[in-house]
């Protein structure tokens, strides 16, 4: 596989991944609803508005994210042991059209899938939101592109669908714990403090912080995003680098 970049196989690579989805009601059921569904039985759980709109846009960002890291890994877990890349490799694909590919089709599910989110959160559920609902938007976005890169990640280093799930502990929990979700960073021991410094999950949790708290753009704003998104380059970039391995 070449890591030439070629958009017409890029945009090909895009419409076959979401032809595929297409046919899987279950997993647009997971991408779309699931996010959905926890946001309204978690409003109903805290039964205060003043909590939901506290801890609500964290959890915009914290359920995107991981539900887009399960089925990406699994999906990508599919053309792996499907022979798929396989016969990528005999073709003109590159791993760039490979990557973008799937960054664009699974970018068009995050819009779907936030823009769901996000219309329930607002109206039934009342959000009220300190920032603005374009900033809202692009972070979560984000963060459901950084669950994606992720889980191609990991799919790297699983044999089985069965696997891929199980690697949600190892990538994905850690940084829930220590995202700041529960336990303000600050108030952590100084050695788990640090070990969060270098989790992407902390970014998104305190990038939605800031638009819980501030109707201005912060500079603590720009600098999550600018590092959310360079970790999903990061993480694409380290998927790339395994597709050969995995596939050889």
């Amino acid at each position: 596989m070449s890591t030439a970049f070629t958009p017409r196989i890029t945009l090909a690579t895009t419409r076959r991944i979401l032809a595929q989805l297409r046919h899987d009601p279950r997993t647009i059921a997971l991408l779309v609803l699931v996010p959905s569904l926890l946001m309204v039985l978690l409003r109903y759980v805290f039964d205060s508005p003043g909590l939901f709109d506290r801890v609500g846009p964290q959890l915009i960002a914290v359920f995107p994210l991981v539900i887009m890291f399960i089925v990406t890994s699994v999906a990508t877990l599919r053309e792996r042991t499907g022979g798929t890349l396989e016969r990528l490799m005999a073709t003109p694909t590159g791993k760039l059209d490979f990557l973008l590919g799937y960054a664009l089709a699974f970018g068009a599910l995050a819009v779907v899938q936030v823009g769901a989110v996000l219309a329930v959160s607002l109206t039934w559920l009342g959000l009220d939101l300190a920032g603005s609902v374009g900033s809202l938007f692009l972070v979560a976005v984000l963060d459901a592109l950084l669950g994606m890169a992720l889980g191609l990640l990991a799919s790297a280093f699983a044999r089985t669908e069965f696997q891929a799930v199980q690697f949600m502990p190892a990538f994905v929990l850690p940084q829930l714990l220590l995202c700041g979700l529960f336990v303000p960073r600050d108030q952590m021991a100084s050695w788990l403090h640090a070990a969060s410094v270098v989790m992407p999950m902390s970014y998104a949790v305190e990038a939605m912080q800031q638009l819980t708290r501030y109707s201005d753009v912060t500079g603590t704003l720009v600098r999550d995003v600018l590092v959310i998104a360079g970790c999903t380059l990061l993480a694409l970039g380290l998927g790339a680098a395994t597709l050969r391995r995995r596939t050889a």
